[in-house]
């Protein structure tokens, strides 16, 4: 028995004539009827009603047509793994993002991604960063597209771009008719900011240290939510460039200010496993998250070449 008898007996089953079936499977009748009966003889029990219009199959034989169509299943599963193995870039891709740049990335990189890559099965992922590096060292994931830096070991990484920060302040505030605002302005001041989990949040408390700033009592859940407050005139926060640059709508009531040199940014790499199987596909796969002129350009968004994460 071997899989192409399975293949002409489920053809028979679905056609219930033996000519028909033949055709399908692009061999002779005479051919498919001889390894019918070998596979008959071979198992020691009949699987069709010959000479009956249209063809019946007998008890044993719809049984076996029932678990052929599972194994004709599987074996097609084995052989797409295979494929997937030769060309990743017809394969599933899991890819992880954090939730403060998932959002506002990927209505950049979605649209480039399915024009080079048209076989390509994304499956997208939005956790935060811990959750996201259990998941790629477990092998839930392919890759991960994280700031840096990160616990990195295990992983290979290739930096995709630098983000600036923006000071998002509300309507009638003092700062907002400044052109640019110095890291200095933040004295004293308290910033709104995420909650415990994001990465952003740890960014963002790097600055506020670095200025002398402090960080308000209350802690939003989402970058949204930190914009609502501004808007709301409770206060001042750091926002990411993406996080404001079109799809997303300006807000009227909240100013963006740019900060003046040296510019508080964020690094963005796509991290994956040393052992990947797609570890040869990954860095051909980061020039479509790379910004440019081929993939997307969002000012304040700044392409950078390949380098190795830096240990945390």
């Amino acid at each position: 028995m071997n899989l192409r008898d399975l293949e002409y007996l489920v053809a028979l089953a679905d056609a219930g004539h033996f000519g028909l079936a033949a055709k399908s499977c692009g061999v002779s009748q005479p051919t498919l009827s001889a390894q019918l009966r070998k596979l008959e003889a071979s198992l020691g029990v009949e699987l069709v009603e010959r000479g009956t219009r249209p063809l019946l199959l007998t008890d044993a034989g719809s049984q076996v047509v029932q678990r052929a169509r599972n194994i004709l299943a599987e074996a097609e599963a084995i052989e797409n793994i295979s494929r997937d193995g030769i060309d990743p870039a017809s394969g599933r891709l899991s890819l992880g993002f954090f939730p403060s740049l998932g959002p506002y990335l990927l209505p950049h990189v979605i649209p480039v991604i399915r024009d080079r890559y048209p076989r390509l099965r994304l499956q997208l992922v939005e956790e935060k960063t811990e959750t996201l590096l259990g998941q790629l060292r477990d092998g839930d994931l392919d890759a991960a597209v994280l700031a840096q830096p990160v616990d990195d070991r295990g992983f290979q990484s290739v930096a995709l771009f630098d983000e600036e920060f923006l000071l998002a302040v509300p309507s009638e505030h003092e700062l907002e008719h400044s052109e640019r605002v110095e890291q200095s302005a933040l004295l004293g001041r308290r910033i709104l900011l995420l909650d415990d989990g994001h990465c952003f949040r740890d960014q963002a408390l790097a600055v506020c240290h670095q200025s002398g700033a402090n960080e308000a009592e209350f802690r939003a859940s989402s970058l949204e939510t930190l914009r609502s407050m501004v808007a709301a005139r409770s206060g001042i926060t750091l926002l990411p460039r993406l996080a404001v640059s079109a799809p997303v709508p300006d807000n009227p009531d909240i100013t963006l200010l740019p900060f003046v040199d040296p510019v508080p940014f964020r690094r963005i790499a796509l991290f994956w496993r040393d052992s990947s199987a797609v570890r040869g596909f990954m860095r051909e796969f980061a020039d479509v998250l790379r910004p440019g002129s081929d993939t997307y350009e969002v000012p304040g968004v700044t392409r950078v070449g390949d380098r190795t994460a830096p240990r945390s």
